[in-house]
């Protein structure tokens, strides 16, 4: 199991939508997620930078990186634009970030 981290922003006075429109996650995103090896996705919100901290665990053979290419993540990103800094093609502006230390 292979452990991914990533930050993005959030805009200011959309915190409960965010949580919200994840609270009512879409059931096939969460199909096409699974399908791709991604699991104990879990994302975290610092209330006071709006930075969201996401954390997710890909299977040893994983298709996570063909996600951007579905049409429900494109659907999903073009849903979630309005309340978060994106790119221009409405990809959420994620940051890889680097572990640095794990105990289990």
């Amino acid at each position: 199991m292979i452990r991914n981290a990533f930050k993005m922003k959030l805009k200011a006075g959309f915190e409960e939508e965010y949580k919200k429109r994840h609270d009512e996650i879409w059931p096939e995103l969460s199909a096409e997620l699974s399908a791709a090896g991604v699991s104990d996705y879990s994302i975290f919100l610092d209330e006071e930078t709006l930075t969201l901290f996401a954390v997710q665990k890909l299977s040893e053979n994983h298709t996570a990186d063909q996600l951007p290419e579905t049409e429900i993540v494109k659907k999903w990103w073009a849903y979630m634009v309005d309340i978060m800094e994106c790119n221009p093609d409405n990809s959420p502006l994620a940051i890889p970030l680097k572990e640095v230390f794990h105990t289990e």
